[in-house]
């Protein structure tokens, strides 16, 4: 699962380096980039997502969760072994998917413990999901997998992480798609603000 995560003003520095490079492979230009919004992201919120315009990468800002039914919660994760399954959301991962830029993202445990979990290599990650249109604006929802061994103490679900090599794989080539939904994320570092210490006695 992924309830909350968050971009800093680091995280905005290096969104904007790695897509000049990933666009550059593209189309040899300069990607359209709008105000990136900083600061913890949580569901109904609006937040910067990849994405792909004609044949151009755009960075856009979409408001995070589809509406759910009436009376009903937002829809903000699927499962990317159902997603394809889905009627809600078979089409937009066929046509419209996404990939959103974090620092790093916040999972609670069953005792509501609070972790934080970032990539070991990079400041960045990139977190797999799609969009769709509601009424005046797009929505977007991000997809989950399995918790690999870094998550497994926590949750049993966690964010499907995208490399930098599966952007344009995962937003351009719809032949892709059914592989990079079936992959391992990348081991994270996890942290939480209260580490428990071992005094001597």
């Amino acid at each position: 699962m992924c309830g909350r995560y968050y971009v800093d003003d680091d995280t905005a520095e290096e969104i904007e380096k790695v897509i000049r490079l990933v666009d550059a492979k593209v189309n040899g230009k300069l990607p359209v980039m709008e105000h990136i919004h900083k600061g913890d992201v949580r569901p109904s919120e609006i937040a910067p997502v990849l994405l792909k315009k004609g044949n151009i990468l755009t960075l856009c800002n979409e408001r995070w969760g589809f509406p759910g039914k009436v009376g009903k919660t937002l829809v903000i994760n699927a499962r990317s072994e159902t997603v394809n399954e889905k009627p809600m959301f078979s089409d937009s991962v066929a046509h419209r998917r996404i990939a959103i830029p974090a620092a790093g993202f916040y999972e609670w445990n069953k005792d509501k413990k609070k972790y934080t979990f970032q990539r070991k290599d990079k400041p960045l990650l990139w977190m797999a999901g799609f969009y769709n249109r509601f009424g005046e604006e797009d929505r977007f929802v991000i997809l989950t997998t399995g918790a690999n061994v870094s998550m497994e103490p926590v949750h049993d679900r966690m964010p499907l992480i995208l490399e930098e090599d599966e952007l344009i794989p995962w937003i351009m080539e719809d032949g892709s798609c059914g592989k990079i939904l079936k992959k391992t994320p990348c081991q994270l570092n996890r942290s939480t603000e209260y580490e428990q210490l071992n005094l001597p006695f």
